[in-house]
């Protein structure tokens, strides 16, 4: 009996899209709504109030982050920090090309692990990590971009 592959096709396995590859994405924004500043040091202080941490925007944390290589745009030269926000379903995440233009918006409220639990589980609830002096994110690595989980902004082709 002969095997007729059309009534059988094989799943085909798409390759997974990494960062740039996505509509052409380079950069992660990041608006974090952060339930507890105090949850970060700052130059080895604690944040009590909020005041010491770099990309803060009113009650949000608004870092933009290179996706090639972890490191935070505008990040004051010398500041370092230890990072462990609570987010709590309330954060937006887009991936951006090079001029900050939004491409892809993250399906969802919750904290995309993969990309900013560094180190440690986030259980979408949590944004760890540390920044170096230079404003790299220590034990950062390019992060696989797969397109599930990402929705197009309109307007971004």
């Amino acid at each position: 009996m002969q095997s007729n592959s059309s009534q059988h096709p094989q799943a085909v396995e798409r390759p997974a899209l990494v960062s740039g590859d996505l509509l052409g994405s380079v950069l992660l924004v990041v608006e974090a709504g952060v339930r507890y500043w105090e949850d970060a040091t700052v130059n080895g202080q604690e944040d009590t109030e909020g005041t010491l941490i770099p990309c803060r925007s009113g009650e949000l944390w608004k870092p933009v982050i290179e996706l090639a290589t972890g490191k935070i745009r505008d990040w004051p030269q010398g500041t370092t920090a230890d990072i462990h926000y609570k987010v709590c379903d309330a954060g937006q995440y887009w991936l951006a090309d090079e001029a900050g233009n939004k491409l892809a918006k993250w399906d969802g409220d919750y904290v995309p692990d993969h990309i900013l639990s560094i180190g440690d589980r986030g259980y979408g609830d949590y944004i760890i990590m540390k920044v170096r002096a230079d404003g790299i994110i220590e034990g950062w690595h390019q992060p696989e971009i797969r397109e599930d989980g990402w929705e197009r902004v309109p307007n971004s082709d």
